[in-house]
């Protein structure tokens, strides 16, 4: 049991919403106390106050759903409600490893699902054509390029989108060590 807590300890708020989304997506989330026990269910404990913040956050509304229950839903069109809720794609990408045509991304635990969705969109809006598409586990991405021997120079250009964020990083926590 205390392992499990640690595992979701260790998850990100980000990770956490992204989850958040997906079940709210699913239909599954009729209530507060409903997101509280499926979050439960998958590792994250939060409090009922930090459920509502995150279907804040995320844009969710309570309306009729299919069957005519009330459940939470999101916005059609609009913002993506990923966006509202992480800078994309470069907080998850902790490491990047090539071969051949693919970029393996290690993410923080929970992290892959959503770093692949944004890479995925990144590809069919342009911004990385280099990439045909992604398979995503918990904490590890599969990125996979056009070229046969595209590997390498995806995982270069994985690493200098994720580069911005641990250069501020590495500032702030030095700020903080002379503080």
């Amino acid at each position: 049991m205390a392992s499990i807590r640690k595992v979701a300890a260790s998850r990100s708020a980000s990770a956490r919403r992204a989850k958040v989304i997906s079940l709210v997506q699913a239909g599954l989330v009729h209530s507060q106390s409903d997101l509280v026990d499926l979050l439960d269910g998958v590792g994250f404990e939060v409090t009922q106050a930090t459920a509502s913040r995150d279907l804040e956050e995320i844009g969710a509304w309570r309306g009729p759903g299919k069957s005519g229950a009330s459940v939470y839903q999101l916005p059609v069109g609009g913002s993506d409600p990923l966006s509202r809720v992480i800078s994309l794609p470069t907080e998850l990408i902790l490491s990047v490893e090539s071969s051949a045509n693919l970029a393996v991304v290690n993410t923080p635990p929970g992290g892959a699902q959503l770093l692949a969705s944004a890479l995925d969109r990144a590809s069919r809006e342009g911004g990385l054509a280099s990439v045909i598409g992604t398979i995503a586990g918990d904490d590890t991405v599969l990125v996979i390029s056009r070229k046969g021997d595209g590997g390498a120079a995806l995982a270069r250009e994985l690493r200098r989108i994720a580069e911005p964020t641990k250069s501020l990083k590495r500032q702030s926590s030095k700020r903080k060590a002379h503080q």
